[in-house]
C-alpha cells in the first residue's frame, strides 16, 4: 500500500465520484451526503499521510504501469505538490461538508462532480509529464463547467458560457504548444525537457521559446492573468457561492503550473532560454494587482469583492514567481494557501450573509441586519483582517515576507508602491463593505422579529463547522507559522534544485 500511496489521491476522488453515482449513494439523500463527506475527508487525510511520507523519506516518484520516465508516465511527490495536495483536498472536503446543508439540492451530480473537480486538480498538482498535465487541466475544467451550472439561472448561464469559451480556447493553444515543443525536444517528460532544453541550438531555441511562450498564455489564462482575467469575476460572483469557494484553488493550478515551467524547464540552467518569462510575469504581475485593485474599490456585493481579490492574489503570486529565487517561491508557497482559504471562506461568508439579509442579499448597501450578528461579525472580522494582511494573522506574515523577498529585486521601485497601495484600497473596500453590511440598516425591525429571524435563518451546524474550518486558517498559519515557513523553505529549496530534481526522476540523470 506504502509504494502506491501517491496514486492515491488521484485514484480515491475518482472512485468516490463513481460510487456516488451508483446506489445506494445515488438514490438515497442522507447516506450520498455521508458518504460523500467521508470520502472527501478520507482523501484529504491520505494526502496529509503522503506530505508527511515525503517529508520522512524525499521525492516520491511512481511510475504508471511500471516504465519509468522519460518513457512512461509519471507522478511526482515533492514538498511542494503534496502541500498544494493537501490543500485541494482539504478545500473539496470542506464545501462538501457545507453543500451537504442543501445547496447540493439546487441541481443535479453535486457531490460526484466535487469528487471529478478534484481528481483533476490532484492530478495536476503530481504529474510529472506536461501533456497528462493537459489531461488533468481538461478533466478539473469539464467537471468545473457542470458545477457553474449548479442551480443556476440566465445569469449564470451567460457567465459560464464565457468561462467555456476561453477555456476551449486555451486548451486548443495548450496542444499547439506541446506539440511545438515535443517536436523539438522529443519528450514531454518534465524533467526530460529541462535536461534537453540547455543543449538547444540554432533555430530549435526559437522554437522552444515559441512553445514556452504559447504555455504562458495558457497558464495566464487559467490562473486569471491580465488580460486573459476577464472571464474570473462575473464567472465567480454568479456561480454558488460554495461553488466559489471551491474554485478559489483552481486559479492556483496556473500558478503552480508556472512555478514548474518556468523554474524547472526554462530556469536557470535553461541556456539560452534562462529566466525567458521573468519580464513578462513581472509587467502582467503588477498590471494584474493594479486591475484586481480597482474592481475591488468598484465592487457592489460582497461575491464581486471576493473575485477581485481573487485577482489581486493572483498578481501578487505571479510577481513573486518572476522573482525567481528561493526566498520569493518560499512566500508564494505560503502566501498561497492563507489566499485561497481565505478567500473560500469569504465566498462562504458572503452566501450566509445573503441568505439572512433577505432581498438585499450580499449587495454592499444599507439593509436589514443579519440574524446572527455576532456569529457572522466575527467571523468576517477574522477573515478580513487576514486578507488585508494585518497583524497578527496569517495575511499581515505573508504580505511582510513578500515584501522582502522582493527588496532586491530589479522592479522592486515599482512592486513595493504598487502593491501597497492595492493593500490600501483593499483596506478600504473590504472596511466600507463590513461596516455596511453589519452597521447600516435601512429600517429597523422589532427584536421579535429579530428572534424569529434568527429561528428561521440560523446557520446549518454543517454550514457552522465548514465556515470554522476555513476562518480559523488564519490564525492558526500565524499560531504555527515558525513550522509552517520552514516548510514552505524547503519546498522552495526543493523546487530551485535543478540537478536533484533531474536525477530523482530521471535514471541516470545529471
Amino acid at each position: 500500500m506504502s509504494q502506491h500511496l501517491t496514486s492515491l489521491p488521484i485514484l480515491l476522488p475518482m472512485l468516490a465520484g463513481v460510487i456516488l453515482l451508483m446506489p445506494p449513494c445515488g438514490k438515497n439523500k442522507a447516506i450520498r451526503r455521508f458518504s460523500s463527506v467521508a470520502l472527501s475527508f478520507i482523501t484529504f487525510l491520505i494526502s496529509l499521510a503522503l506530505l508527511l511520507k515525503v517529508q520522512a523519506n524525499g521525492i516520491q516518484v511512481y511510475a504508471i504501469g511500471d516504465w519509468s520516465a522519460p518513457f512512461g508516465i509519471v507522478l511526482v511527490a515533492d514538498p511542494l505538490s503534496t502541500l498544494l495536495v493537501c490543500l485541494s483536498s482539504l478545500l473539496g472536503a470542506v464545501c462538501t461538508l457545507y453543500a451537504s446543508a442543501g445547496d447540493d439540492e439546487k441541481g443535479s451530480f453535486f457531490h460526484p462532480l466535487v469528487q471529478f473537480l478534484i481528481l483533476g486538480v490532484n492530478g495536476a498538482f503530481l504529474t510529472g509529464d506536461a501533456f497528462n498535465l493537459f489531461v488533468f487541466f481538461e478533466v478539473l475544467l469539464i467537471a468545473s463547467y457542470a458545477l457553474l451550472m449548479h442551480g443556476g439561472d440566465k445569469k449564470n448561464t451567460r457567465a459560464a458560457l464565457q468561462y467555456v469559451i476561453m477555456n476551449l480556447v486555451g486548451s486548443a493553444v495548450f496542444l499547439v504548444a506541446l506539440g511545438i515543443l515535443y517536436g523539438v525536444l522529443g519528450t514531454l517528460n518534465m524533467a526530460d525537457m529541462a535536461q534537453k532544453v540547455t543543449y538547444l541550438q540554432g533555430d530549435d531555441v526559437y522554437l522552444a521559446k515559441i512553445g514556452g511562450l504559447l504555455l504562458l498564455v495558457v497558464f495566464a489564462l487559467k490562473g486569471a492573468l491580465l488580460p486573459l482575467h476577464l472571464w474570473l469575476p462575473n464567472t465567480y460572483a454568479t456561480a454558488m457561492p460554495v461553488v466559489a469557494a471551491l474554485f478559489a484553488i483552481m486559479t492556483k493550478v496556473g500558478v503552480y503550473s508556472m512555478m514548474r515551467v518556468y523554474t524547472l524547464i526554462f530556469g536557470e540552467e535553461a541556456g539560452e532560454l534562462t529566466h525567458m518569462a521573468q519580464s513578462w510575469l513581472w509587467w502582467l504581475a503588477l498590471a494584474t494587482i493594479t486591475m484586481g485593485a480597482i474592481g475591488v474599490l468598484a465592487s457592489q456585493d460582497l461575491r464581486k469583492l471576493v473575485s477581485n481579490l481573487v485577482i489581486v492574489s493572483i498578481g501578487t503570486l505571479v510577481a513573486l514567481v518572476a522573482v525567481q529565487t528561493v526566498e520569493a517561491s518560499s512566500a508564494a508557497i505560503y502566501y498561497l494557501v492563507h489566499s485561497t482559504l481565505v478567500t473560500a471562506a469569504l465566498y462562504i461568508l458572503a452566501d450566509l450573509i445573503g441568505h439572512q439579509r433577505g432581498k438585499v442579499a450580499d449587495r454592499i448597501t444599507a439593509g436589514t441586519p443579519v440574524s446572527q450578528p455576532m456569529l457572522l461579525g466575527s467571523c468576517f472580522v477574522i477573515a478580513a483582517v487576514a486578507v488585508i494582511g494585518m497583524p497578527p494573522l496569517s495575511g499581515f506574515i505573508g504580505k511582510v515576507w513578500l515584501l522582502q523577498a522582493t527588496l532586491e529585486t530589479e522592479y522592486n521601485f515599482v512592486f513595493w508602491p504598487l502593491y501597497l497601495l492595492a493593500s490600501l484600497a483593499v483596506l478600504f473596500a473590504v472596511a466600507k463593505a463590513g461596516s455596511t453590511v453589519f452597521w447600516h440598516h435601512q429600517a429597523k425591525i422589532s427584536e421579535q422579529r429579530v428572534a424569529e429571524r434568527a429561528k428561521q435563518e440560523r446557520v446549518h451546524p454543517a454550514q457552522l463547522a465548514a465556515l470554522i474550518i476555513l476562518v480559523a486558517s488564519a490564525p492558526l498559519m500565524s499560531i504555527f507559522a515558525g513550522p509552517l515557513s520552514e516548510y514552505a523553505i524547503g519546498a522552495a529549496t526543493q523546487l530551485h534544485d535543478f540537478n536533484n530534481n533531474i536525477k530523482t526522476i530521471l535514471p541516470g540523470g545529471q
